[in-house]
């Protein structure tokens, strides 16, 4: 901007360009996220732009019209649905991604609330987990369901009522009610369910989700009733708009309420009493994010006194009581630059992505995993591309799509090795596999650094110092060629390396020492065996209790182990029936490895639940499902992770979801906790009629 321009007031002819660019790119990815359910960008790309929208009209007040995106809330309604008018409009909230923002944020609070000579006194906070869903609307007249409908544009939303009608966990009657009250909530889809959902899609040549949220927004929207009670949707509900002949002086109150009345309301809301407090509950949130059966990408933070709302009113679209501190974001587009493939562990040869350098989930991504030949073809990613990335937690970055519209001319389909490249032993490519592999099991190099890697990796042996880069170099310095040897490591060997102190070689020596206590679960998962993940050794480790007795068992024995199908149960036959896997398990044990279950690890015989097969699916009120599971154990049952014909019982606390729903199709008894009680005290149930 000139100086000419800046005193006249004049906004600068660039600012007014962009701004413009800005408000046509966001309209088209509003349409995009909020009508089609198909966004083309992640959430942070779509912030990112919106701020830089905020902040050039914020700098330009002039220029700021009505129908700018950050004057409205989420896409007008569509027009396959009937309109819905909110009484109280559903508005967007604010976002804060740092410490600072969320501290600002309480200060402007209070600055506010004295220049309206409002003594804000004491002020407590309300946090909630912010849920990565479709925000509804449900209105109920005397206590009876009469609409539900989405947010819209925040004033007019859609008429769901029939979709809405079909979730289960929806209350249709409320007792005790008044007049009339509209209850607010999030529209979900849990994980588990939604990788079944996308499974089944893929199976039936439909385009996968790309993520739960959008399948959520996609089922409540299907015009056919049946189509949407196919889809196991849940509903958190959060608060409440319209009311008549109900009055709250806090949403904490409000809360109460809810789940007094019914509603499914997140078990872990809280009350703090300072702006501290709400940070370390943010915090405690982003740590545990990851073990959620539901996606939230923050945590939304409220001021508890209604009054205080009143007193403090909204900002445009955004109220000035509430806010939402933002995690960082698990996905990014970026361009992918080249396809590479490298072999596994087990000898699969795996596409890897080379990207353009993206910032996702708080780190710096340039690498991530196509995950395999079908996967590859099915998502039609190709060089050149910009692609979605996923990074969540600790998982490794995958690209989950490609954005084929903005696909550059020329950009490659990928092509396969016909060798492996790492050996150059060529390939094989099995009828049941969606893998290339190479048969060069015992002299592959690439093959023997992953099986290391993942041996000595955290939730297997866990030998900490000795990590990706220690591998290769043992390697190429020879005091390594398999996992077994490195048992055989002496510190004196470690301290002629450069760079590797007494001290650093002593605690290596002391890592790899405490490793042999490692219980057999996490020594049979570290292995490496085809098949055999985490959950999978637990279940095998549990049905056999040695390495012996799995060696000896036939592929059909094996089969008979919770979630073993006949192919992996032969894959597990096969790799422990190869004389070099089989050697190197013998070196193990002589090494003083843990190869069977100890006695206290073992099933009791004799115990009330001996025989019977137990589910646990959603939040028990005093238990983690760990904790419940070792109880089931020590009283002789076995604990899976599904629901089959098998399944004895199911044990369902708060949001079951789908394995709850499997049940009472199946015809299994289902318990609640204090029906657990009743088992571990040996008082069964009786068993349930047949036809």
């Amino acid at each position: 901007m000139s100086e000419e321009e800046a005193a006249a007031g004049e906004p600068s002819p660039d600012d007014a360009s962009r701004i413009a660019e800005l408000r046509e790119v966001l309209n088209h990815h509003i349409v995009l996220y909020y009508e089609k359910d198909d966004p083309e960008i992640s959430d942070e790309e779509y912030d990112r732009l919106f701020a830089e929208l905020q902040e050039l009209e914020g700098r330009n007040p002039e220029l700021i019209t009505g129908d700018s995106p950050t004057q409205r809330v989420g896409a007008p309604a569509s027009t396959s649905f009937a309109p819905v008018r909110h009484a109280v409009p559903m508005l967007s909230l604010a976002n804060a991604r740092t410490e600072e923002e969320l501290t600002a944020w309480e200060n402007r609070i209070r600055n506010h609330l004295l220049r309206r000579d409002v003594d804000p006194g004491e002020i407590t906070f309300v946090t909630e987990p912010k849920i990565d869903g479709l925000a509804i609307s449900l209105t109920y007249e005397n206590g009876r369901l009469t609409k539900g409908a989405t947010r819209g544009d925040g004033q007019v939303g859609e008429d769901v009522t029939l979709n809405i009608e079909t979730i289960r966990t929806v209350p249709k009657q409320i007792d005790d009610a008044p007049p009339l009250i509209e209850v607010r909530g999030e529209v979900y889809l849990p994980i588990a369910d939604f990788a079944e959902l996308n499974q089944k899609r893929v199976d039936a040549g439909l385009p996968a989700f790309a993520n739960p949220r959008n399948s959520a927004a996609g089922s409540i929207r299907q015009n056919d009733p049946k189509a949407a009670a196919e889809r196991p949707l849940a509903v958190w509900s959060y608060g409440i708009g319209a009311m008549d002949g109900i009055r709250f002086a806090s949403h904490s109150e409000e809360i109460e309420w809810l789940r007094d009345h019914g509603f499914h309301v997140n078990p872990d809301i809280a009350v703090h009493d300072s702006i501290g407090e709400v940070l370390d509950r943010c915090h405690w949130w982003l740590d545990r994010r990851e073990d959620l059966d539901f996606e939230i990408d923050g945590v939304v933070v409220k001021i508890d006194d209604i009054g205080l709302w009143n007193e403090l009113g909204n900002a445009g679209r955004e109220p000035r009581w509430a806010i939402a501190w933002k995690f960082p974001p698990t996905t990014a587009t970026t361009k992918l630059l080249e396809i590479e493939w490298n072999v596994g562990r087990t000898g699969h040869l795996v596409p890897w992505a080379k990207l353009d350098p993206v910032r996702v989930g708080g780190v710096t991504v340039s690498n991530a995993t196509l995950h395999n030949e079908e996967d590859l073809e099915r998502k039609d990613v190709r060089a050149g591309d910009e692609v979605v990335v996923l990074r969540a937690g600790d998982v490794i970055p995958q690209v989950i799509s490609a954005l084929p519209q903005k696909r550059p001319k020329g950009a490659r389909k990928p092509v396969p090795p016909k060798e492996c490249p790492a050996c150059g032993t060529e390939v094989i490519k099995p009828e049941d596999s969606v893998f290339s592999i190479c048969p060069n099991r015992s002299g592959c190099p690439g093959q023997i650094f992953q099986h290391i890697k993942h041996f000595v990796s955290r939730g297997a042996m866990d030998i900490e110092g000795l990590g990706e880069k220690q591998v290769a170099r043992f390697l190429e310095e020879g005091l390594i060629s398999d996992v077994a040897d490195i048992y055989a490591l002496r510190q004196e060997q470690l301290e002629a390396l450069d760079r590797m102190g007494e001290t650093s070689s002593g605690n290596l020596i002391a890592e790899i020492e405490k490793s042999r206590e490692i219980p057999f679960p996490r020594v049979l998962y570290a292995l490496g065996l085809i098949g055999v993940g985490s959950v999978t050794a637990e279940a095998l480790a549990d049905e056999f209790g040695s390495i012996d007795a799995l060696h000896e068992a036939d592929p059909e024995r094996i089969e008979q182990t919770e979630g073993v199908g006949p192919v992996i149960a032969r894959q597990i036959a096969e790799s422990l029936a190869d004389e070099g896997t089989w050697a190197l398990v013998e070196r193990l044990k002589a090494a003083g490895l843990k190869m069977e279950l100890a006695e206290d690890e073992r099933r009791p015989e004799g115990g009330p639940l001996e025989g019977k097969t137990v589910v646990l699916t959603g939040t028990l009120p005093d238990l983690t499902r760990d904790e419940a599971g070792a109880m089931v154990k020590r009283a002789g049952g076995k604990v899976t992770g599904s629901v089959s014909k098998k399944t004895d019982f199911v044990v369902a606390g708060e949001s079951a979801g789908s394995k709850l729903e499997k049940a009472e199709k199946l015809g299994v008894t289902v318990l609640d906790r204090e029906g657990l009680d009743q088992l571990l005290a040996g008082n069964l149930p009786p068993e349930p009629e047949g036809d």
